[in-house]
């Protein structure tokens, strides 16, 4: 039962956007989940809206490779099948960014928040960035509502904490996510700058890995009615994802 949450994973290339590479956290899930050697990994960008431009980029990390990659779309309709067969046959499930509170609300209705959490407990790696990463978790900071950042606090709860993701990169990350949990709103929670990914085997945070040097992940809690924070310092990864 493992879940990879990160603020990272595939690289951007010199040839524009949605071109995207693998990175040594995408090779790091594939770890994860055995070193297969022909991993099989599903794409679900519900919170990109299904975006064409993200499914493609997908594909085009993985051209010309040994992994079988697949994609599952729920707009306007699921284009598989039958979900729960599909994913329970997968090593990897990578979950993009965009809105979490539109992902929840999406999976919910084709109970896909039911099915993740079989995949989960029959050994399926959990993955994903941003609103990917929060999804697992009680809950998180999100600008699924507009500019000004907000709690979403309806997660998955597979992972009983909050989330915090690009912690370096977008100043009101850090400070709501420090009052959310020195309120209450949300649990003692686990943040990561960009490039950090956080390894969760069951509902235990292993380590924290990242795929470049100078990032962290953090742990706030809080203590006598405020929000504590500590530096968890990942584990820089090699390329190939160890």
């Amino acid at each position: 039962m493992k879940i990879l949450a990160t603020s990272g994973g595939f690289l951007p290339s010199d040839y524009g956007p949605f071109q995207w590479r693998r990175g040594p956290i995408i090779e790091h899930a594939f770890s994860l989940a055995g070193a297969p050697e022909r991993p099989r990994i599903c794409h679900v960008g519900t919170a990109h809206g299904d975006s064409v431009n993200g499914i493609a980029g997908f594909y085009r990390a993985f051209a010309g490779s040994d992994v079988r990659a697949s994609h599952l779309e729920l707009f306007s309709m699921p284009n598989l099948p039958d979900l729960r067969e599909h994913l329970m046959a997968q090593d990897v499930i990578w979950v993009g960014g965009g809105s979490v509170a539109n992902l929840l609300a999406v999976w919910r209705v084709h109970r896909l928040d039911e099915i993740m959490r079989e995949c989960w407990e029959a050994g399926v790696v959990l993955a994903g960035v941003s609103a990917g990463s929060i999804c697992w978790h009680v809950g998180g900071t999100t600008d699924s509502f507009g500019l000004d950042l907000r709690p979403v606090t309806n997660g998955l709860a597979l992972l009983p904490y909050g989330n915090g993701v690009h912690y370096d990169s977008e100043e009101r990350r850090r400070p709501l996510l420090h009052r959310l949990v020195a309120d209450g709103t949300l649990p003692t929670s686990y943040a990561t700058d960009d490039g950090v990914g956080l390894v969760y085997e069951g509902t235990e945070l292993v380590e924290a890995v990242a795929d470049r040097a100078g990032v962290a992940a953090y742990k706030v809690e809080a203590v006598d009615g405020r929000a504590v924070e500590s530096r968890i310092e990942p584990r820089l990864l090699d390329p190939d994802g160890r």
